[in-house]
């Protein structure tokens, strides 16, 4: 039953997704659901693009492990991170009329930096988007009882996610997390407050994990320590930050107020909510203390699921494994769309800029086809636990993106000359010390590509300029707006590629 439930809900949601692709009419509809989502959605969307696999998994597994300490990065550094997009990049990134980051890249610097930043942010989707296809295959083994295979299971996850965002683009994607939102928080209520019954509370299981040492969050007075810390926390806050994912949320809104309000709500009820699933994972071990701290051991992924199939009646099972696929396809869908608007928009059009707004479509959904292949080629490929793969993916977006789109918003006088030399000397040290030294490093590899970056972006500017001189006295978002206006006024909202 609990089988033949996980299909009528793929093959609901299949359906959904395929309805809301009915009112995708041009690219815009298709890449940022034509600009005219109301605030519960944008929040629905906010939160459900990112409350995954690594959220419910990767975020439970290791807080087990680690304790709080250990899951600095997620979600304390993400939802910082939609917070900050929210408060200080939203309003002004809203009101250019564009679709993606790369676009901005290009309009403040050049298409040099455009291609460069494009390229780290659709690297960067890789290891995130592989870790929801693997927690897909995970749970699909579960339900079918080892019937479907991992490797089988992320393939014919894959192939649902990838039907309905081919077709509906944005628009399905905002629809689905809407719906799918509800069933995530009632679903894991429900579940918690079945695991609450077993540990005769909600108090037991704080007080065990505080004896414990699991609600310690910061490191011990250790410089090296801190580093290590600081640079987890900064990964996510920061290099999430210049992502497609959360920049197309921002530009789905209807307005710039709604785009605050949406980032905000969304991200405030992702961090409140990554809680539910630590405690159910943390409430196993209290439950059956023998099974769980081998599970531990062995894989602490299998600690929620296993929970679940054992101790829970078949009812709140249907309800959780519900409410996780809802969340790992919100998240599959959204970031398999991102990058593959960013690649189309950012990479493909600049080769072909007298294409029509068709045939852009059809190349945007070409491009999701090829990069959920590289995806589900590298999930079944990799080792790597879903947090880390989650976690290592913003490495190379902090090295190498956040510099060029924080100064080019806040400090005049950054110039394209500043922005290569962010670009190239951020991702170039971190590679460096990332290949040469790894995890022997005292420092973390992607801090060091930050303060790098940090570095080339102000040496670079304010040295004499050899590219691509920008004026220090002007005001590069007065001359953005004007640019986008014009741009708009002479060409579809899409087509914003100078000749």
């Amino acid at each position: 039953m609990l089988l033949w439930f996980v299909v009528l809900y793929l093959m609901v949601s299949i359906g959904i997704g395929l309805y809301a692709a009915t009112r995708v009419h041009n690219a815009k509809d298709f890449a940022v659901a034509g600009r005219h989502l109301p605030t519960p959605v944008v929040m629905a969307t906010v939160f459900a693009t990112w409350f995954g696999a690594e959220a419910i998994f990767g975020v439970s597994a290791t807080f087990v492990k680690e304790g709080l300490g250990g899951v600095v990065a997620d979600p304390f550094g993400s939802s910082l991170c939609l917070i900050i997009a929210g408060i200080f990049f939203s309003t002004k990134l809203y009101r250019l009329n564009i679709i993606t980051l790369g676009d901005y890249y290009r309009m403040r610097y050049n298409r040099t930096v455009e291609v460069l930043t494009t390229l780290a942010i659709v690297i960067s989707y890789l290891g995130w988007v592989a870790a929801q296809i693997k927690a897909l295959g995970l749970i699909l083994n579960f339900v079918t009882d080892g019937a479907l295979s991992e490797e089988a299971g992320m393939i014919l996850g894959a192939a649902v996610v990838l039907t309905y965002t081919t077709f509906g683009g944005m628009f399905s994607v905002a629809v689905l997390d809407f719906v799918q939102m509800g069933v995530i928080i009632g679903g894991l209520l429900y579940i918690a407050s079945i695991v609450a019954d077993m540990t005769g509370g909600v108090a037991p299981v704080i007080e065990h994990a505080s004896a414990a040492g699991k609600l310690d969050f910061f490191p011990p007075a250790d410089p090296w320590l801190w580093l290590t810390f600081l640079g987890a926390w900064m990964t996510m806050m920061l290099g999430s930050i210049p992502q497609q994912d959360v920049f197309q949320r921002i530009t789905s809104a209807k307005s710039p107020r709604v785009a605050i309000a949406g980032s905000l709500l969304g991200g405030s009820i992702y961090f409140v909510f990554c809680f539910v699933p630590m405690f159910i994972a943390y409430a196993a071990t209290l439950i059956d203390p023998e099974l769980f701290n081998r599970l531990i051991a062995e894989d602490s992924q299998r600690v929620l699921p296993t929970l679940v199939l054992q101790h829970t009646p078949l009812f709140a099972q249907i309800i959780f494994f519900g409410a996780v696929i809802s969340a790992i396809m919100s998240c599959s869908a959204a970031t398999l769309l991102a990058p593959s608007v960013s690649f189309a928009e950012n990479i493909v059009r600049g080769f072909f800029p007298g294409m029509g707004d068709h045939a852009f479509l059809r190349v945007m959904r070409i491009t999701i086809v090829c990069f959920a292949i590289c995806v589900l080629f590298y999930a079944l490929n990799s080792e790597a636990s879903i947090f880390k793969m989650v976690e290592s993916a913003y490495k190379v977006t902090l090295a190498g993106a956040f510099v060029p789109l924080f100064a080019g918003a806040f400090w005049k006088r950054a110039t394209t000359q500043g922005a290569l030399a962010a670009i190239f000397g951020g991702i170039g040290s971190w590679l460096l010390i990332e290949l040469l030294i790894g995890e022997a490093s005292l420092v973390p590899p992607q801090l060091i590509g930050l303060c790098v970056s940090m570095a080339g972006m102000f040496v670079g500017s304010l040295l004499p300029q050899w590219v691509g001189h920008r004026s220090p006295h002007a005001d590069p978002h007065a001359a953005l707006h004007h640019q986008a206006a014009s741009e708009t006024h002479h060409a579809s909202p899409l087509h914003h590629h100078q000749p």
